[in-house]
Order: structure tokens, then C-alpha cells, then sequence
């Protein structure tokens, strides 16, 4: 059997389950992106607004992007030694991997993409178990002397 790999992922984080004969490790690798940029201050409503305090639309943009492929990299680092790959999700993160993936020349091995709500780590776990069709490994009971 081949090693399978699910990724649930969103914006903030990443849970990686990686399914090999007899086991199933979860490593979650978190995003430093900051998606909304705020003026400075206690209160975000103090004080005067000036222009020159809020970065322009078009860096703060550059700047997630930035950090999101940062982000999509570690992921893709952790992956690539499974095939196939399962990405799935709630929002865009899970189609944004996948691009990344293409780019890096490692999009022939995602097997599907799905959409998720938002998931527990043991239903991540579960859910990437079933759509490979490996069960849980079951523990041995002990041998009886006879």
C-alpha cells in the first residue's frame, strides 16, 4: 500500500493526516497570515484618520499573498513524499493549495478536493481514513494460555 495524505485546510491552519500501512500521524502547521490590517491605537476608532497610518489596498494584498504562499509551502513540504492527496476545506484555502501545488509541479497527485465545515481533529482523521478505505487499526487483544 502506497502512503495516503489528507489535508483539511482554511486560511489560519492546516491539519495534515498522513495514513501509512499501520498508522496515522496528524501535524498541524498554523498560517502567520493577518488578513485585516487595522490602524494602530487602543481603540480602533481613536484619533485622526491619515492615510499614511492604514497601508495602501495593493501592499496589504502583496503581503497576505506573501504570507499565504509561505504558508501553502510548508504544507506542500509536509505532503510531498504521499501520493495521493486528499485537500478539503470549508473555503478557498483548499483551491488556492491546489494552484500552488500546479505551480510547484505536484498537482498530478491530489486525488480529490472536497468541501468540509469545519472539523475536530479525530473527524479529520476519520474522514481522510474512509475516502482512502483504511480502517483504524484495531488493537490486539491478548492471547489466553492455555
Amino acid at each position: 500500500m502506497s502512503d495516503h495524505a489528507g489535508v483539511w485546510i482554511d486560511h489560519r491552519k492546516a491539519v495534515v493526516v498522513a495514513l501509512t500501512a499501520d498508522t496515522a500521524r496528524t501535524t498541524v502547521i498554523v498560517s502567520k497570515a493577518v488578513t485585516h490590517l487595522e490602524r494602530g491605537g487602543d481603540r480602533p476608532l481613536d484619533g485622526r484618520f491619515e492615510p499614511r497610518q492604514v497601508p495602501a489596498d495593493d501592499s496589504q494584498q502583496r503581503a497576505l499573498t506573501g504570507q499565504l504562499n509561505t504558508f501553502y509551502d510548508a504544507v506542500i513540504l509536509a505532503v510531498e513524499t504521499f501520493d495521493p492527496l486528499l485537500l478539503f476545506g470549508p473555503g478557498e484555502a483548499k483551491h488556492e493549495l491546489h494552484k500552488r501545488l500546479k505551480l510547484k509541479k505536484r498537482g498530478a497527485h491530489v486525488e480529490a478536493i472536497e468541501t468540509e465545515d469545519k472539523m475536530t481533529d479525530p473527524q479529520i482523521v476519520a474522514k481522510v481514513r474512509s475516502h482512502f478505505g483504511v480502517g483504524a487499526p484495531r488493537a490486539q487483544a491478548p492471547r489466553s494460555k492455555s
